[in-house]
């Protein structure tokens, strides 16, 4: 068999395909949830905890540059080492989220899933003993 049809045996088996589909789908709610810490909660956490802009939140390692705003963006842009705590902080709710909402996904489809039959139980000697004693009265 070659790489070339092993590849696609490989590629069109329907794991791939749902892990395609998957990792799309996680792109795409990544990005929502990405908005909504960014945009939605970690505002309303900085207003909640005296007008705190966690975007700006940092400390430099490094002078800063003459005429540099001074903000995350411009030294960041200006090459200026910092411990941006606050984007951490913001990154660590983020994956708190997507953790807590693939815990959920992952639990409601266990549940969603029926448990497989148990197989019936081995015969044991004695039912072996009885059917062939019944099949021989069956014989006669």
């Amino acid at each position: 068999m070659s790489i070339a049809s092993e590849f696609k045996q490989f590629a069109l088996k329907g794991n791939v395909m749902d892990l395609a589909v998957g990792v799309i789908i996680g792109a795409a709610f990544g990005k929502i949830v990405d908005s909504l810490v960014g945009d939605i909660i970690m505002p309303l956490i900085g207003k909640v905890v005296g007008n705190v802009d966690f975007s700006n939140m940092f400390v430099a390692l490094a002078a800063i540059p003459e005429g540099n705003a001074g903000t995350y963006a411009a030294l960041k842009q200006a090459g200026v080492p910092m411990l941006a705590y606050g984007n951490f902080l913001t990154i660590v709710i983020n994956f708190v989220i997507l953790a807590f909402v693939i815990f959920m996904l992952v639990k409601q489809m266990n549940r969603l899933k029926k448990a497989e039959p148990a197989p019936p139980p081995a015969p044991t000697a004695e039912d072996i003993i009885l059917l062939r004693e019944i099949r021989d009265a069956l014989k006669k």
